[in-house]
């Protein structure tokens, strides 16, 4: 048996990929961007709080209320758990080939890390790679543990961010008044407030850049601990525990992922829609439905069960024969899961920054959908036609040479095989 030390680590051969995961991912990446398109199109605000910029009455209403009910934490959700799975299949792969897993997970975490502070504070603070890093360095220590035993660990974290949300929750309710001042300008900004904005992000990059810079810090200073922190972990979990059950490779039974769906139809949409009706009941109100408040909680657990749910929708269509040539699209989407992610934000800041075409606070719901529709359309074509030529996107190809320390071969030569994989 080779010791680590004379083992050299190396990335998985796309023949030997599953590819279940890929189009989970793919899929996952493309529904992050329905959410994720609000908060690059208009104030920070309506991400959370609808009522407080832009129309929502007619098709605007429906777009919002689609996206809150099937997209709002689900797909994030998703990629969390693709990701522990991820952090299982490579720790595994690694060993058996008979190197140290944990120097290549840590190093590979560490750029992670870098790249989404880059990401953040340079280009968009919404970014949630450097919440997978951190999380990452974290759940890498439950990988060997029974598929209960993750589930399980999954829950408590969940209930952990839960119970820090609604303690937070409970503090803004009995809170006085001038304690809340500048939470309720975050959460119902006034004509001012709402014309600064609006300026900041409809001029150039350099005048982004403060406001850009505090979104930044605030996400990572303190939503990351009180919430990021403990949900992204727990799916994190999730998926480890999934993967090892087979759920999320496609080694379960047609009737299982049409459970999966039912559930997700039966208690987790209800669950939503209900939460939808109490924020309205409530007039928005920022004590209960506040980010912290009782109103946030259906969909935080719902979006568990619409998140399985779509699993259970994925696995079905990859059994389709006639739906195989949208799953290969979807894989190699997924494939390079991280490219575009980047190039959502390089696209949609461009279109919406007045760096670009400056429509931030201009195009409504349903034109922001129409423009999710366009950039689905163009990461679908593009993918596979660039992994027709190359082993990895070209930041997937970044991140790997530098997490193996050895610069990776990227061209496919016509014969399906790797130009170059023979030059150490």
């Amino acid at each position: 048996m080779a010791r680590f030390a004379d083992v050299t680590p190396a990335p998985v051969e796309p023949a030997a990929r599953i590819s279940s995961l890929d189009v989970l991912r793919g899929f996952a990446v493309l529904g992050i961007l329905v959410m994720n398109i609000q908060a690059f199109s208009m104030i920070g605000s309506a991400y959370i709080n609808p009522t407080s910029y832009g129309d929502l009455t007619g098709a605007n209403y429906w777009v919002w209320v689609l996206s809150h009910a099937l997209a709002d934490q689900k797909f994030i959700s998703l990629f969390s758990m693709l990701f522990g799975a991820g952090i299982v299949l490579m720790a595994r792969k690694t060993q058996q080939g008979g190197a140290r897993p944990a120097s290549l997970h840590y190093r590979r975490m560490g750029w992670l890390i870098l790249f989404g502070l880059l990401h953040s504070y340079l280009l968009w603070s919404g970014d949630i790679l450097y919440t997978y890093g951190m999380c990452g360095l974290l759940v890498y220590l439950f990988r060997k543990r029974s598929p209960s035993t993750l589930l399980v660990s999954g829950f408590v974290f969940l209930a952990i961010g839960s119970a820090i949300s609604l303690g937070i929750g409970q503090w803004i309710r009995s809170a006085p008044e001038e304690a809340l001042i500048e939470l309720r300008e975050g959460w119902q900004p006034d004509s001012a407030t709402i014309a600064l904005e609006l300026a900041v992000f409809r001029g150039g990059w350099l005048t982004q850049m403060p406001s850009r810079s505090a979104e930044a810090f605030l996400f990572q200073a303190f939503l990351f601990p009180t919430a990021f922190l403990w949900k992204a972990s727990a799916l994190m979990l999730v998926g480890m525990g999934l993967f090892k059950l087979g759920v999320l490779s496609g080694g379960r039974s047609t009737r299982f992922y049409l459970g999966l769906v039912v559930i997700a139809l039966v208690l987790g949409v209800p669950t939503i829609a209900y939460g939808v009706h109490k924020n309205f009941e409530a007039g928005w109100d920022m004590r209960s439905s506040f980010f912290f408040g009782i109103g946030s909680q259906y969909n935080y657990w719902a979006s568990v069960l619409v998140a399985l749910g779509w699993v259970g929708v994925v696995i079905l269509a990859c059994r389709s024969a006639s739906l195989q040539r949208a799953a290969r699209a979807l894989g190699a989407v997924g494939r390079m899961a991280f490219t575009n992610y980047i190039l959502q934000t390089v696209i949609c800041t461009t279109i919406f920054y007045g760096h670009g075409l400056g429509l931030f606070g201009y195009v409504d719901r349903v034109g922001q959908i129409l423009i999710v529709f366009s950039v689905w359309a163009v990461q679908l074509v593009l993918s596979p036609i660039w992994l027709r030529r190359f082993r990895f996107g070209p930041l997937e190809w970044l991140w790997r040479s530098l997490t193996y320390w050895h610069v990776q071969p990227m061209r496919v030569d016509l014969a399906g095989g790797v130009a170059g994989a023979g030059v150490p």
